[in-house]
This record gives structure tokens, C-alpha cells and sequence, in this order.
């Protein structure tokens, strides 16, 4: 039940060049330009001709739908249709009555416009709403739009100028200075330290650096499979330059452009019809079928049977059709979507297309990201390892104490279960402290990454190292106690006072300047109470050797208030600080000092990295005053070019990781109780990956490794097929392997919801069934592409908002069964009714519009807005190709239907059997058939009596029939009898209306609960709407009953004594009864095994939709433009 898209013809493709592997006199031979194009650029004249042949730099706009194309897409259906024809024939009644006849019925004039005005409103109404809910992709396409830049520096005729972006074209060359959006994709020529911010495009979240050499391709691959934060020499347009300057010529413009090769994906016209508006669509068909039928039916009645006029036989069997007709069920559908995105905002869940919250309840997976999804985004120390102990650190504790520390010496004591049998060096290759660089960057991601190729005798000995490891002793504190804060000071004083980091506002990350790693020792400190103002004032810095990457340490000297001695304070990686150190603090106690066990530290930076961790080294030593000068720029020999080498002393390592949301670890073992699975992707390591989905619950037995972005890459279509059904960890991962992803989940019959935050993420956003964009770390355009918006990136979100999907769906089940009976019941007691003997419709036209109306936004929006019922995140997520109305609801439909027409054609009966030879007759029209005037025969009738009751009528306001006594007094000679007819066709009307509405309360108290009884105090609590609506029911029936000219004029009735009342409220009781014993039956059948809740295939449901599995490429059409990987191998 994914999204389907109108796909245009595919135009022929251009030939494919790919200019990051070209150099860059290639690049202008492939342009067509001169020699001479990098000094002195286009000629006017030559940049008009390419403007002719390539068009302007804009990209192109989907065709909008005009107003008139909206309104006719929400009536263009068969049941507004018979609406319409209905709206048509009253009038033509009402027309025909005031024009033709010699006396006019003003109360037939008047009901038969009435309904116009309600047909009219209703299709208004409907129309109005489901144009305003009507999502759409212009929005995102704006979006991109807006990030186009607006002019350009270029080099035309040998001179500097600016141009209006839209006239560059391919083969300009194009100045960047700090600040300027790139105009187009380029291929850059000259670079002053030039770097691009790409993380909307590439999904890379620092700066690019630019270089000009071509890009080398390794061997066995395309050119076109180079990753885009791979191609370090080209810029993209939209991109912003964020360091420094450079020069390029533009190869792409317009729809051309990476940016605008998405706009052609996020432009499609895209149909947000789902399954439910499907499912309305393919019933309204058949029922348009029944209607018809039923409506010939209940002609030829009135007109044999009941011997009606055909004018008057046809209003009749339309009444039967409107009454079939559920005019509110599409706008309570489109209520019960409106009230759970209300639902889901509140939690901040936005979700940008009404019908998306049905694809909610049937997702399978969901695919998210890590980094401030499924953990908290804020760089935090974890642990701190001494050299006999390990202190685990209390992540989410919002105290101040250094009890937030506590030892706990099994804690990351051994590596993780997928790394025992691995040499260290490659557990550390794995792991977030890898050299490994991260693809378009000059360096690794981690500034304190460990090189194992610099010390081959230190890593490559694990074998000894973990024999030398040792063995963890007593002391200083016992296992299970915290520090004291002295103790917490001078183990985290390198990681304080060696930092020029600012902690942000309260610890937090708002206001924070600096690197995450280092600002997590800061955090770590300020939790455990140390003042780090105080601390930097009680120890002021001296001198200092700077942090680079090329030795990847720092070092700052402090006079801590010893005569003789400064201290150096060191942090860096842990293996360059280890080859440094000849002692290290016993216990983390930095006046206690042993040799240090160089293979002890090196297998516990193992076992660390092994579990995904950042891993930094603390160090100090003591160095002559004499030996610093005060304020003195030191080098980094100052360190590591000391003629001893060893010379420093190791207090601890810090593990460092952006932990676990402690709310998704709850919210993921909920969607596994759900039958959801929960996938990560990430562009993080696989160790550090595996490590965080342990933590959450991903990683487990079924699902017990990670496979990454560069293995997927390699992967056939059929393996990338399996590969997704295995894996639920996919680490190294590229913002274009999400497509992949998405279309091969969804082959193998899955209905996938992914997460995503970068303009290159849109493509899989609308690939997905369930497209989740980020609201804080977002962009526009990902947001636009999506169907839901997380307010706050957390993935518990999606989970509770999978929740409300699921409630949705039971409750479009609830508002069939209240609203399906209701409807059926109009209609088929109008049938029945005439069929059994009944002149007249047992109900009036305006009564059926407005129970159709008054029962779909009262009672209706009762079943919309019910909260889920207990157990609904046990159930299993909905199966594809299911129905609304399985056998279940349609038997319980069924039941509704049957005893509420039972009983309103019997309520008529009933009254009527009260008259006099069952006469019944209209007070209203004089017309009437069965008016005792124009009843034939001695005992009733005497032909010169026309005048007498004329003037009885005037003179004393009040009807002879009723009055037969005063009338007889008067006129003693006229009339011998009336016969004894205390209830008229008004009266009937009345009480068939009331057993109608109020049978429908019943259905709908007994429907809250799918199996609980609603004979229990709980029927009152939950849904404080669902007396509220009760109530306005009520009253309003009241209002209409009683309201003189309402009541008779209008909607053809009068008030009701207590016989009726008593009919009414017995019936009432009899539905209610009736539907709690259908529940009861339901109860014991679920109890033995019945698929009482439809979730097997049936008749009505399309299981071979669960079997559609694209033939295809895992890509959509335009990937290949995305620079995605190439399946054909």
C-alpha cells in the first residue's frame, strides 16, 4: 500500500559523463569550450548559445491542478451522483407543486427544498474538506527551489561580473567565495582552502574540502559509483561555500543539477489515496448497485402496493435512496484522520497528509537513523577505566554528584561477543576509534582516532596483551560504591583543564562551543559537581601544545601550587598516549604511581572499541618551572620528543558515545511486542553500531550482526533482497543506500517507514510507505517529502504514532458498524415498511438527511475518537491486501441492520394498530388518500360535510377529527362517525424516528468496546465525548419533536406521549441487549480459536497484494541520475 506516482515517459538519456574522474582540460575538451575557458571564460555571445541549447539554471515546475480539476476529483463519484439526481427531483417536486398544481402544498414545497439545501450542503461540505486535507508535492518542490542561489560571479569575455543565476549555463566559470551558494554543479579548477557544507546533499555533516586533481577510480568500478562526498574536486549546486574560496566550471544546471535530478523525483504528482478512500471508492460502486436496486424495489411498492401517485411514489423511493446513501461517511473518515494527527502533534508527531496515519497501523519495519533519533545526539562519557577498575557513569541523571559514578568492574569488562576471536587491530579498524577516513573528508571523523599501522609491535601483540592483562584488585573504592569528588577531580582534571571547550547552558548542548568528544568529559565533570570555572581559576594555564591531528593529542601545563614543578595535563588517543607513558595512577589515585602495564591498556582500548566506544587517554606529569615559559607556544615535541620517550603518567581512559534515548529502548521492545521490526541505519561505524543496538534491543539473536553501506554496495539485486531480511543494523551507511534499502524491503512484501533529514534522503522519503522527515536537524525539503515530521527527531514518536495508527483503523472499523446499521436501517424500513402495508413512508426525506448527518458527527465521531483499547500494540501489524469489512463486522453490520429496521417498521405498526381499522392518515396534507375525508362510504363520509369542517376548522383552529364531540354539536346532522384514529402518519414518523436514532446511541455504546461488555461502569469513562454527543443527540431530538413549525412543517412530525416514549425507550433497551449478547457469542468463538477480529484473509480482502514484489532494479525511476550505485554488475 505504498504511494503510487504518476510517471511520465522517460525521455531518452543524455550520455553520462563523469567529470569528477576527468581532469580538468578533459573537462573543457567535454564541454565543447576554448582552450583558454579557465582564464577567460565564456564570450557573451557563446554564453547565449549555450542559454538557447540548455535553457535557463531553474528547475522545472510540476503542472498544478487548477480549482475546478480539485473540485471535480472529489465528486466524480457515482454516490455524489445519485445525490445529485435526488437534489434534482425534489426540486423538480417542488417546482412542479407550485407551478402545476391548482392547490399547492406548502409543507411539500417547503420539505423538497429543504433537501436540496442539505443535499447541497452535504456535497459542499465534502468537497470543501477533502480539497483542504489534498496533500501535495509542490510544496517540497518549492522548497528546492528556494534553495537555488540568485546570482553568480563569472568570468564572460575575460572579465569578472555578476549574472543572474538562471543565466548561467554549462561551461561558465564560476568564482566561490566564503558565503555563496553554488549556482550549479561545477568542477572545480582552483582551490584557496575551499570546502563545502554538503550535509543536506551528501548527508556528511562537516565541510567538504575541494581539491582540483581528477578523482582516481579503484579498479572494478564504474565512475558513476563514486559516491558523491567521494567526488572532493566537483561543488553542487544549492551547496554553500563554508571555508575559504575557488573556481569552477559549471557542468550541470536546471534539472541537470544533483538538486535538480531530486526535483523531478519530489515533483511527481503524487496520489494520497490510500487503502481506506480505496476501499470507500470500490463500496460506494457496489452500494450504488444496491441502492439502485433497492430504490425500483420501493417504487414499484408505493406505486402497486401502496397505490401512491408517480410523483409521489418516486420521492418515496428516493427517500429509500438518500437514506442508503452514508452522505457523512467520508467527512467522519477524514474526522477520525484530523483527530488523530491532532493526537499525534501533541506528541510531536506532524503528519502532513491525513490518509498517511492508516499506513501507520500496517507498517512492518522501521528504518532510523541513530544520531539523535535512537540516541540523544550528545556526546557523553560512559565509563572511565583505571588501571584496576571500571566507574560507570549514570548518562541521564540530571544531579550534580559524584555519585553519578559508581564502580561496576563487569561493565565493559570484555569485548563484545562479535569481536573475541579478532586480532585488536582490527576490533579497533571496526570501531568508532578507527583512522579509517570517512568519505570526502581529509581525516577521520574521530580527531583522536588511533592509526594502528604506526605501532605494529603495541597492537598487533594481543596475544600477550591479553595475557599481561591486569587482573582487577580492591581499591580505592569497593565494587558498587561511587567516588568521592576529590577522586573524580583529579581523574577528569586532564580531560577539564587540557580543553578550551565551553560546556553549554546547565551541561546541556545549548550554547556549547567545541569538539563533542572533548565537551564530554566537561559534561562528565559538571555532572559529578566539580565547579570547571573554579577549577580553571584554582589552576591557571601556563603553557600549551595545540591539538592536530597529525599527532592527536594536547597538552596544556598548569601551576597547580607546587615551588618547584608545573603539571602537564595530556589527552589524546589512547595508543600514541600509551607509547608515552612509563607509570600509571594505581587505582586512578594520582599519588600512588606503578609501572604501567602497556598490553593491560592496550586490550582495554580493544575492549572498548569493540562495544563502539570513543576512547580518549588522560595523562599528567610533573615538569620543572624552570623548563616553560610562561604563555609559550609549545610544539609537540614538548610530548612525544622527550629524549626518555616514556615519560608521562596514564590516570584512565575516558569511553565516550552518544548513548541510547533510555525512552527508545521502551518504545523499540513495544514495536517488537507489535510484530514491528526496528531497523538502524547509520553513517557511524559497525562496532559502534552493533554497540547501540544492543543497547536498544535491535541486536539480538535473529538479528545478531551489522553489515555495511560499502558491502551493500557490492550486493546483487536478489542478495540486497536477503540482505535486508537479515540484517537490522546497516553501519557505514550512505544517505543513497536508504533507497536501496526501501525498495528491497518493500519486494520482499514489507511496508517500510524510513526515517531521513537531507535533501538526498527526499527520494527515499517518497520510495517508503511511511517517509519520517526531522524537524530540528532537518531540511525543508525533507520535510516535504515526507508524510510525517518528527517535532522532536525522537523515534518513540514514530512508535506512538504507530500506535494511533493502529487505533485508527479499529475505530474506522467502529464507525462502519455504528454508521453502516444506521444508514441501512433508514432505507430498508422505508422498504419494509410499504411492503407490509404502510401508504406512507414510515420516515420523511428531511428526517433521513438529518439522521445520516447528525448520527455520522455525533455518534460517528464517538468511534473516531475512542482511545485504543488494551492490548493493541500486542496484535501483530495489519496484513496487506486486508479489508475493513471482514465476515465479522459484516455479520455484526448485518445484525445492526436487521434489528434496527425490525424494530422502527414495527414501532409504526405498533401505533397504528391503535386506529380504528388500522386507518392511517396525514394531517398535513388533505390530499391524503387515507384521510377519513377522503375515506368512501356511508359511516364516514357525507359529501355536503366539505364546507362544515372547512368552517369548523376556521372558526375554532383546532381539527374536527380530534374535536368529534364539540364538532358533532355544532354541526349534528353532517357526520354520523369518525372512526377512532388517535395516531396520524405524523405520530408514526415520530416514534420510527426516535427508535431509529436512539437504537443507533445503543449500537453505538455497545460498540466503544470491541469484546468488553458495555453492561460495566467503564462504558462512562474513556470517552468523555461519547456523552456529550449522546446528549446533543438527545436535545436535538427534543428541539425537533417539540418545536412548533419545526417539528410538522419541516421534518413532517409531532410530539410523542408516553405510549410512544415507551416504545421507544423498550426498543432502545432491545438493541442494546441484542448487540451485548452478539459481543458475548464473539467473546467465546475468539476463545476458541476464531479469527473474530478479520485479520485472516476472507473473501473481501486481495491477499495477492502481499505477493507483489517489483521485477525490477531496488531503484526508482531517475535514481541513476542520484548517482546511486549501478545494480547491474
Amino acid at each position: 500500500m505504498g504511494k503510487d506516482t504518476e510517471n511520465v515517459d522517460e525521455a531518452p538519456q543524455a550520455e553520462v559523463v563523469s567529470w569528477h574522474a576527468l581532469t580538468v582540460e578533459e573537462t573543457i575538451v567535454k564541454l565543447r569550450a576554448d582552450p583558454d575557458l579557465c582564464t577567460k571564460g565564456l564570450s557573451t555571445e557563446q554564453a547565449l548559445q549555450r542559454l538557447e541549447q540548455y535553457g535557463y539554471n531553474k528547475m522545472s515546475e510540476a503542472e498544478k491542478e487548477t480549482i475546478w480539476q480539485k473540485i471535480w476529483a472529489q465528486i466524480a463519484n457515482v454516490l455524489v451522483l445519485i445525490l445529485v439526481i435526488v437534489a434534482v427531483v425534489s426540486a423538480a417536486r417542488a417546482i412542479v407543486e407550485q407551478t402545476v398544481i391548482t392547490e399547492p402544498n406548502s409543507t411539500t414545497i417547503l420539505t423538497s427544498w429543504v433537501q436540496v439545501g442539505l443535499i447541497t450542503t452535504v456535497i459542499t461540505v465534502n468537497t470543501f474538506i477533502g480539497i483542504i486535507q489534498e496533500g501535495s508535492a509542490e510544496a517540497a518542490a518549492e522548497a528546492l527551489r528556494n534553495m537555488l542561489s540568485a546570482d553568480a560571479r563569472v568570468i564572460r569575455d575575460g572579465k569578472e561580473q555578476m549574472v543572474d543565476a538562471l543565466t548561467v549555463v554549462p561551461g561558465d566559470v564560476i568564482i566561490l567565495t566564503l558565503g555563496d551558494r553554488c549556482p550549479a554543479d561545477m568542477r572545480v579548477i582552483e582551490s584557496t582552502n575551499l570546502a563545502n557544507q554538503e550535509a543536506a546533499l551528501t548527508g556528511e555533516a562537516v565541510p567538504i574540502d575541494k581539491t582540483i586533481g581528477s578523482i582516481e577510480i579503484p579498479e572494478g568500478l564504474n565512475p558513476e559509483q563514486i559516491p558523491l562526498g567521494d567526488r572532493h574536486n566537483m561543488t553542487f549546486s544549492a551547496t554553500l561555500v563554508a571555508q575559504g574560496g575557488g573556481v569552477g566550471i559549471a557542468i550541470a544546471t536546471g534539472d541537470e543539477t544533483q538538486i535538480g535530478t531530486i526535483n523531478k523525483l519530489v515533483s511527481q504528482v503524487e496520489k494520497k489515496k490510500t487503502n481506506v478512500l480505496e476501499q470507500i471508492d470500490q463500496v460506494s460502486k457496489l452500494l450504488a448497485v444496491l441502492i439502485g436496486v433497492a430504490t425500483l424495489i420501493t417504487f414499484f411498492i408505493a406505486m402497486f402496493a401502496a397505490k401512491q401517485d408517480p410523483f409521489s411514489a418516486v420521492s418515496t423511493a428516493l427517500v429509500c435512496c438518500v437514506a442508503m446513501i452514508p452522505e457523512g461517511l467520508e467527512a467522519i473518515v477524514t474526522l477520525t484522520y484530523a483527530w488523530a494527527t491532532t493526537n499525534m502533534a501533541k506528541s510531536n508527531a506532524i503528519i502532513r497528509a491525513l490518509p498517511a496515519v492508516e499506513t501507520l497501523g500496517s507498517v512492518t519495519v522501521i528504518c532510523s537513523d541513530k544520531t539523535g533519533t535512537l540516541t540523544q545526539n550528545v556526546m557523553s562519557l560512559t565509563a572511565f577505566v583505571t588501571s584496576n577498575a571500571h566507574y560507570k557513569f549514570d548518562l541521564n541523571s540530571t544531579e550534580r554528584a559524584p555519585t553519578n559514578f559508581v564502580r561496576e568492574d563487569a561493565y565493559l569488562s570484555e569485548r563484545a561477543q562479535h569481536q573475541m576471536k579478532r586480532s585488536i587491530s582490527s576490533v579497533i579498524k571496526d570501531g568508532a576509534n578507527s583512522g579509517e577516513k570517512r568519505k570526502g573528508r581529509m581525516e577521520s571523523s574521530n580527531h583522536y582516532s588511533i592509526d594502528t599501522s604506526l605501532h605494529p609491535v603495541e597492537i598487533e601483540g594481543e596475544e600477550d596483551a591479553i595475557a599481561a592483562t591486569t587482573v582487577l584488585s580492591v581499591g580505592p573504592f569497593a565494587e558498587g560504591a561511587s567516588p568521592d569528588s576529590a577522586f573524580v577531580m583529579n581523574a577528569l582534571n586532564a580531560g577539564v583543564l587540557c580543553s578550551k571547550c565551553l560546556l553549554g547552558d546547565d551541561g546541556g548542548r545549548e550554547g556549547e562551543i567545541g569538539n563533542p568528544t572533548e565537551l564530554s568529559i566537561l559534561r562528565a565533570a559538571y555532572f559529578s559537581g566539580i565547579s570547571i570555572t573554579d577549577l580553571k581559576k584554582e589552576t591557571p594555564i601556563v603553557a600549551e601544545v595545540p591539538f592536530s591531528s597529525e599527532y592527536k593529542f594536547m597538552a596544556t601545563v598548569h601551576d597547580t601550587g607546587d615551588a618547584d614543578n608545573y603539571t602537564c595535563f595530556v589527552k589524546g588517543a589512547p595508543d600514541r598516549m600509551v607509547k608515552l607513558c612509563s607509570t600509571q595512577a594505581k587505582g586512578g589515585i594520582i599519588d600512588d604511581l606503578e609501572t604501567c602495564d602497556t598490553n593491560y591498556w592496550i586490550e582495554k582500548i580493544a575492549i572498548l572499541s569493540s562495544h563502539g566506544l570513543r576512547v580518549l587517554a588522560l595523562c599528567r606529569a610533573s615538569v620543572p618551572k624552570s623548563s616553560v615559559e610562561k604563555g609559550e607556544n609549545l610544539g609537540p615535541e614538548f610530548v612525544n620528543g622527550r629524549p626518555g620517550e616514556k615519560w608521562l603518567t596514564i590516570v584512565g581512559l575516558c569511553a565516550i558515545m552518544d548513548p541510547p534515548r533510555p525512552e527508545c529502548v521502551d518504545a523499540i521492545k513495544e514495536a517488537k511486542g507489535a510484530g514491528i521490526r526496528v531497523a538502524m541505519i547509520t553513517g557511524d561505524h559497525k562496532d559502534t553500531a552493533t554497540a547501540i543496538g544492543h543497547m536498544l534491543g535491535i541486536v539480538d539473536e535473529k538479528y545478531s550482526s551489522a553489515i555495511t553501506g560499502p558491502e551493500l554496495d557490492e550486493m546483487s539485486d536478489e542478495e540486497m533482497k536477503k540482505a535486508v531480511m537479515v540484517y537490522n543494523v546497516f553501519a557505514r551507511a550512505s544517505p543513497q543506500n536508504k533507497i536501496r534499502i526501501v525498495k528491497a524491503l518493500q519486494a520482499e512484501g514489507q511496508i517500510c517507514s524510513m526515517t531521513g533529514d537531507g535533501v538526498n534522503d527526499a527520494p527515499a522519503l517518497k520510495a517508503a510507505d511511511m517517509g519520517v522527515a526531522m524537524g530540528l536537524e532537518g531540511t525543508d525539503v525533507a520535510r516535504e517529502a515526507s508524510e510525517m515530521i518528527l517535532a522532536d527527531d525522537n523515534f518513540a514518536t514514530i512508535v506512538t504514532a504507530v500506535k494511533e495508527g493502529r487505533t485508527v483503523w479499529d475505530n474506522l472499523r467502529k464507525v462502519l458498524f455504528i454508521n453502516t446499521p444506521i444508514n441501512n436501517a433508514q432505507g430498508m424500513s422505508v422498504l419494509f415498511g410499504l411492503a407490509l402495508g404502510l401508504r406512507e413512508s414510515p420516515l420523511s426525506p428531511i428526517q433521513v438527511l438529518y439522521s445520516n448527518l447528525i448520527c455520522a458527527i455525533t455518534l460517528g465521531f464517538v468511534a473516531a475518537i475512542e482511545p485504543a483499547e488494551d492490548g493493541i500494540m500486542a496484535l501483530p501489524p495489519r496484513r496487506i491486501g486486508k479489508r475493513l469489512i471482514g465476515r465479522y463486522l459484516l455479520l455484526r453490520i448485518l445484525l445492526g441492520t436487521f434489528v434496527l429496521t425490525c424494530l422502527v417498521v414495527a414501532s409504526a405498526f405498533w401505533l397504528k394498530s391503535y386506529n380504528e381499522n388500522g386507518y392511517l392518515y396525514s394531517t398535513l396534507d388533505d390530499r391524503d388518500v387515507n384521510n377519513p375525508l377522503n375515506i368512501k362510504g356511508d359511516k364516514y363520509f357525507i359529501e355536503d360535510a366539505w364546507d362544515e369542517l372547512e368552517k369548523f376548522r376556521s372558526e375554532t383552529g383546532t381539527d374536527p377529527f380530534e374535536n368529534a364531540e364539540e364538532f358533532w354539536a355544532l354541526y349534528p346532522n353532517t357526520v354520523t362517525s369518525f372512526p377512532d384514529m388517535p395516531y396520524s402518519l405524523e405520530h408514526i414518523r415520530s416514534c420510527s424516528f426516535n427508535v431509529l436514532n436512539f437504537g443507533a446511541i445503543s449500537i453505538t455504546l455497545s460498540a466503544r468496546f470491541t469484546y468488553l461488555s458495555s453492561i460495566h461502569p467503564r462504558v462512562f469513562k474513556g470517552n468523555p465525548y461519547c456523552w456529550w454527543s449522546c446528549l446533543v443527540v438527545t436535545v436535538l431530538q427534543l428541539i425537533i419533536m417539540y418545536v412548533p413549525g419545526l417539528n410538522t412543517v419541516v421534518f413532517q412530525m409531532t410530539g410523542m406521549d408516553g405510549t410512544m416514549w415507551g416504545i421507544t425507550i423498550l426498543f432502545m433497551v432491545i438493541v442494546f441487549l441484542v448487540m451485548e449478547v452478539e459481543k458475548g457469542v464473539r467473546c467465546h468463538l475468539k476463545f476458541r480459536g476464531e479469527d473474530t477480529d478479520d485479520r485472516n484473509y476472507g473473501v473481501f480482502d486481495n491477499p495477492t497484494e502481499a505477493m507483489q514484489s517489483s521485477d525490477g532494479a531496488l531503484l526508482p525511476k531517475g535514481a541513476s541520475n542520484l548517482n546511486l550505485v549501478s545494480l547491474d554488475k
